[in-house]
This record gives structure tokens, C-alpha cells and sequence, in this order.
């Protein structure tokens, strides 16, 4: 008998500890006391099942760089587009609309796509935490499996609830290409001024593009609310699903008595993933000479197991700006064909998981995730409740958690 035939034991237990989790601590946004006492609370329900300490730490982050930089980029292509009519007055207009829209592109490039911490100093400090817990083997500890998901929830996608993939994309793809335009038009403008002089008025080319820059400016109004700020999500697929299940992998061993022989299995909940990564992050620079380098070890993150169908592998992640562990991605592709479901790699997405947080330390990460990329109406929406969890994905979820972790005591991974 494999361990992944354990799986069905935990499906209540899964199902009810989301659903008490999502009553008990509303309001989980990253860095709040909600999330602070929902990761104390899985501590004590995580060390039932696991062995020795189980580490609770603290870190400080600014939860709301990470999203929050948009209403404020938003604002300054807005000035920009303004200063561009009024460059005929003078050649100051152009050029503080350069340095303002070239700040509200990094802003865009490095807290988005790059998921780095740029202009987090400009918000305020919070406090936000990783709990994380393992089960040792019965002898030597030669190697390491991780599996994990976040604890945090987010603030709801106005667009995502109200309107889908169509107004979303439209809301994302107009202001991010209007802020573009507006970069270039205004470097394009200065070219011009240093070769020719400033022109006497806005005609010509200058009246095309500046048309252009103004049909930007109801796409910029527009993403200034992307985010309810006012409302905060349940998070019962986003992410308790992988909290529950990463925990189940240990709570089913704990009840079978079973240990590896020499590898270790653990789990890690992390904070404010919502906010960028930052608990994962945290945890793989904290940990990256120290426990993770003790031993070989892999983390497999998990994020919103709530479509079958939907399964897949990520190692693509940061909006493509970072590449995780394909020897970790066909570890839990193997796995996932022993337990009936062929999951391919996921094609470039605007998002990343845990495991890229991970994978920007150069430790070996990968993940799978159950979400459709044409977002359902449930993804950062009131509508992710308990009520709304498909409880065949997560106990699928588990079941390929633990052929994972088989499939690793086995034969670890083959790196290329």
C-alpha cells in the first residue's frame, strides 16, 4: 500500500479546518493581527503532527507596497499626461513627465514583475509571520521535502467580481500600455527638443500621440481601484486549501506512525505571500546557509487547489522573470501521474507562488497550483469562501503530496 491512499482520511479534516480558520479569523491580510493569530493557532494544531519545535517567526515587511504602488503610478502617468499639453510653455513640462513616468514604470517593473521590494520603504511597517514544522525520519537525516502554502488572504480584485477576465484584462492591458506610451512619447519628445528645439504647439505627430495619451488617462483612473481596499477575501481556496493540506501530509503520517527512513518531511505556512512573496522570501533568506543547506532539500508550494482540471506545474513564475526547479516541477509531475492526472507546465501567467520565492535564493522549488489563468469569479473575491471549495482537488492535492513525498524518498531528483 502507497502513503497516497491515505488521503481520503483527511478530507474532513481539511474541509472543516479551512472552514473553521475562514470563521474564526476574518480579515487575514498580510502583516495584520488576524494573520498573526491565525498562524498561531495553526502552530499549536501543526505540532500535534510534527516533531521537536515547531518555529513560529516574526518578520517585518510593508504589506502594501506591493499592490498599493498602483493607484499612485496610475496618478503620476495622469501629471504626466498633463505636463505633455503644457510642453510648448516650457521644457521643464517634458521633463519632470519623463521622470515621473519613469518612476511609475520601475515602480510597475520591479514591485510587479520582478517581484522585488522597490519603493517599500515609502509604506508603512507591519508584521507578518512563517510557521513551519517537520517529521523527522526514523534514522539519518539525508534529505528534505517541504510542502507549503500561505496563510494570508487578499484584498478583493474589483474587477475580477465585477466584470471577469474581459474588464480585467482590458482595465490591465490599457493602463500598462498607456503608461508605455506615455514613457516613450515623452523620451521621443526630449529627442526631438534637443535636436530641433521645443515645438511651437502640439500638432502634427505630437497632436496623434498626445491623443493617445489622453485616451490612456480613463485606463489609469481606472486601475486606481484594481483593489477594494475596504474589503478583505476569505481565502478558503486562496490559500487554505494548500495550508491544509501541506498540514495533512503530516497529521496522516503522525496517525499512521509512519517516518522515512532517512528523509525528513516538512511544512511551511507563510505570511503575506498576498504581499508579494514576502513570507516566502523571508524564510528562504533567513534559512538559505543555515537549515535549507544542512541537507538537500526541495519546497513544493501550493496555491489554490480548487479546479481538477486546472492542475498544473509551475516553474515559470514573477510574470516570467523567474525560472524555479524543473527537476522539482518533474518530481511532482510523476507524482501527479501516479495519482490519474497528467499536469502539464503552466504557460507564462502575471502572478508567481511561493515557490519563486524560494527559487530567487537558488533553492530547489517548484510548485502546482488548481486555478484557472481566465480567472473565476471566486479568485480575490467575496465569493472564495467554504462554501465555494471543491473538496475532490484538495484531497487530490494531498494524495500528490504525499506520492511526491514517496517518489523523493525513493530516488530524490534528478537535476539537468
Amino acid at each position: 500500500m502507497s502513503i497516497k491512499d491515505w488521503a481520503p482520511e483527511a478530507r474532513d479534516y481539511m474541509v472543516d479546518g479551512i472552514t473553521y480558520v475562514c470563521e474564526k479569523f476574518k480579515n487575514r491580510g498580510p502583516g495584520t493581527q488576524s494573520e498573526r493569530d491565525a498562524q498561531a493557532y495553526l502552530k499549536e494544531e501543526i505540532g500535534k503532527y510534527a516533531d521537536g519545535e515547531v518555529l513560529m517567526e516574526d518578520f517585518v515587511e510593508h504589506p502594501r507596497a506591493f499592490m498599493g504602488f498602483i493607484p499612485f503610478s496610475a496618478a503620476l502617468g495622469i501629471i504626466s499626461v498633463i505636463f505633455y499639453w503644457l510642453a510648448p510653455r516650457s521644457i521643464v513640462f517634458p521633463i519632470i513627465g519623463l521622470v515621473l513616468t519613469l518612476f511609475a514604470t520601475l515602480m510597475f517593473l520591479f514591485e510587479f514583475m520582478f517581484y522585488r521590494d522597490f519603493v517599500d520603504f515609502l509604506f508603512l511597517k507591519a508584521v507578518s509571520r512563517n510557521v513551519y514544522a517537520s517529521r523527522k525520519p526514523s534514522g539519518e537525516v539525508k534529505q528534505r521535502i517541504i510542502f507549503g502554502g500561505h496563510v494570508d488572504a487578499a484584498e478583493e480584485w474589483t474587477y475580477s467580481y465585477h466584470g471577469g477576465l474581459k474588464v480585467l484584462a482590458s482595465v490591465i492591458g490599457g493602463s500598462v500600455g498607456g503608461l508605455f506610451v506615455v514613457l516613450f512619447t515623452n523620451i521621443a519628445l526630449l529627442i526631438y527638443t534637443a535636436v530641433k528645439g521645443l515645438p511651437e504647439s502640439i500638432s502634427g505627430v505630437w497632436l496623434a500621440l498626445g491623443i493617445i495619451m489622453l485616451i490612456a488617462v480613463p485606463f489609469f483612473i481606472a486601475i486606481m481601484f484594481f483593489i477594494n481596499w475596504g474589503r478583505l477575501v476569505d481565502g478558503a481556496n486562496d490559500n487554505l486549501t494548500a495550508v491544509y493540506a501541506s498540514m495533512a501530509v503530516l497529521k496522516l503520517m503522525h496517525d499512521h506512525d509512519f517516518r522515512f527512513e532517512n528523509t525528513e518531511v516538512a511544512c511551511l505556512l507563510s505570511g503575506s505571500e498576498e504581499a508579494g512573496l514576502r513570507g516566502a522570501k523571508a524564510f528562504a533568506k533567513k534559512h538559505k546557509d543555515g537549515l535549507l543547506a544542512e541537507v538537500p532539500t526541495v519546497f513544493v508550494a501550493m496555491d489554490t487547489m480548487r479546479e481538477i482540471e486546472q492542475l498544473q506545474v509551475y516553474t515559470t513564475g514573477c510574470t516570467g522573470t523567474v525560472h524555479s526547479s524543473e527537476a522539482v516541477g518533474d518530481l511532482i509531475h510523476e507524482a501527479g501521474l501516479e495519482c490519474g492526472v497528467d499536469m502539464p507546465r503552466a504557460k507564462l501567467y502575471p502572478g508567481a507562488i511561493d515557490s519563486d520565492g524560494f527559487a530567487m535564493y537558488g533553492l530547489e522549488a517548484s510548485g502546482f497550483c488548481g486555478v484557472n489563468h481566465d480567472p473565476r469569479k471566486y479568485y480575490h473575491t467575496r465569493e472564495d469562501t467554504p462554501d465555494n471549495m471543491d473538496p475532490d482537488c484538495i484531497e487530490l492535492s494531498l494524495k500528490i503530496c504525499l506520492a511526491a513525498a514517496e517518489i523523493y524518498d525513493k530516488k530524490g531528483i534528478s537535476k539537468k
